[in-house]
């Protein structure tokens, strides 16, 4: 049986491997878990899959594992990105988190015209992809970009690819059929920042080839709530293919 302890682990995973688990890691495993040495924990990244590990040992700084035998193969997963105006620090924490959690494969954060926030803690937010990874039984890590203006972004986004525009004018309805096209590039979800984009911001998203504007309410939505709502929804189509 696998542990209920999953832990990220950057490094190549496979059998027989004695390694060590970062400072932090082996203060969570020891101090706060209580784990003791014969203790099973699951380790994995987005190479390797998933292991279950024995702990060796706890030394000063560290705790040594020895990996057993592999739990969960890498699978394919459906490509979502998520391109956002960075918001505030709490929202964003959820935004993120639970983008996660429902398979984000692509965090890209943007600058807009009416963007507030124009700075973006990546190391942050790695940190928080990553627990969130652990915790929702992931096996890959999203990766996040660096924050880059709006028009870099689209004339950047891969022509293979579609995106998802979340517009309150919206008068389309066929993102079923959109999302059932076997397109080989990601599908990517595209949200506003607070104040929404400007009408030359949204001229030159619509003129992009592969675009489909999604309405998610009659309300204004905040970002975040707009990011989750739409990720679910495509999530939910791509899940029936």
């Amino acid at each position: 049986m696998p542990s209920k302890i999953r832990l990220y682990f950057s490094k190549e995973l496979k059998a027989n491997l004695l390694s060590n688990l970062s400072a932090e890691q082996s203060h969570y495993i020891k101090n706060v878990m209580r784990l003791k040495p014969g203790d099973t924990i699951s380790l994995f990244n987005s190479v390797n899959g998933e292991w279950i590990a024995k702990i060796v040992s706890h030394n000063k700084g560290n705790t040594e594992f020895k990996v057993e035998k592999i739990f969960k193969n890498i699978k394919t997963e459906n490509n979502i990105w998520l391109a956002f105006s960075p918001i505030k620090k709490n929202p964003l924490d959820v935004m993120i988190q639970k983008t996660t959690e429902l398979g984000v494969q692509k965090f890209i954060p943007i600058l807009s015209e009416r963007t507030i926030v124009k700075e973006i803690n990546n190391e942050r937010i790695k940190k928080i992809i990553v627990e969130a990874s652990e915790q929702s039984n992931r096996i890959s890590i999203p990766k996040i970009e660096s924050l880059q203006p709006l028009k870099i972004f689209l004339e950047n986004f891969p022509s293979n690819g579609s995106l998802i525009f979340c517009d309150i004018n919206s008068n389309k309805s066929d993102l079923k059929n959109t999302l059932s096209k076997k397109n080989k590039g990601p599908i990517c979800v595209l949200v506003g920042p607070e104040g929404d984009f400007s009408e030359n911001e949204r001229q030159l998203i619509i003129e992009k080839k592969e675009i489909f504007s999604l309405s998610l309410a009659s309300n204004i939505l905040r970002a975040e709530t707009a990011a989750i709502a739409s990720v679910t929804i495509v999530n939910y189509h791509l899940n029936l293919n």
